[in-house]
């Protein structure tokens, strides 16, 4: 079932999340809704507060992107309690980032581009892994979902001011959007 994104001014995107374990409800329908309204969406990323679920859940798939970048090749993973350690072994990349709970909106984002992440997947098998690249800024940008932190927090105090507006217009439910949505308005 493709399920509403909720957007920029939200309430639940700025929620503390919790961890789940295996007897979480419906934890596999979930899954499954998550990647039908990311695919629905055409987003390469989802996390469960942008679903209105306040819990460490996460399902990417940068694959889209494997051409211009090969790190994302069979990227499709599902991250269960995920813990994420940024590599500081290199220097910021800045680069367009832009997210299904601020449609129509893109900034330039510094991040740098190396990750060391462990998580579960949706059997709760354990996996440790280093990432790079932009697979690891995808990762890191729904990471931060799961820390109440939306992209917009992550750049320039002018760049902000400038988009003020329309992130003012998103928290009142003012966006046309080809996908369900809920604002804090509703």
């Amino acid at each position: 079932m493709v399920l509403p994104i909720y957007l920029y001014g939200h309430p639940v995107l700025r929620e503390e999340t919790e961890e789940i374990d295996p007897d979480y409800p419906d934890l596999k329908k979930l899954i499954d809704d998550m990647w039908e309204t990311m695919y629905h969406s055409e987003g390469v990323g989802l996390a469960a507060p942008q679903i209105g679920k306040s819990i460490r859940l996460i399902v990417l798939d940068g694959s889209v992107f494997a051409d211009e970048f090969p790190d994302c090749r069979d990227s499709r993973m599902v991250l269960v309690n995920p813990i994420l350690d940024v590599i500081e072994d290199m220097p910021p990349v800045s680069r367009a980032e832009g997210c299904l709970s601020l449609p129509g909106l893109s900034e330039n984002v510094k991040r740098i581009e190396h990750v060391r992440l462990n998580w579960l997947d949706e059997n709760f098998e354990e996996h440790e892994k280093e990432f790079t690249g932009f697979l690891s800024r995808i990762i890191q940008h729904e990471y931060d979902h799961l820390e109440q932190t939306v992209y917009t927090d992550r750049i320039a105090p002018i760049r902000k001011q400038l988009i003020r507006t329309k992130l003012n217009n998103l928290a009142k439910g003012k966006v046309k959007c080809d996908y369900r949505t809920k604002s804090a308005a509703k």
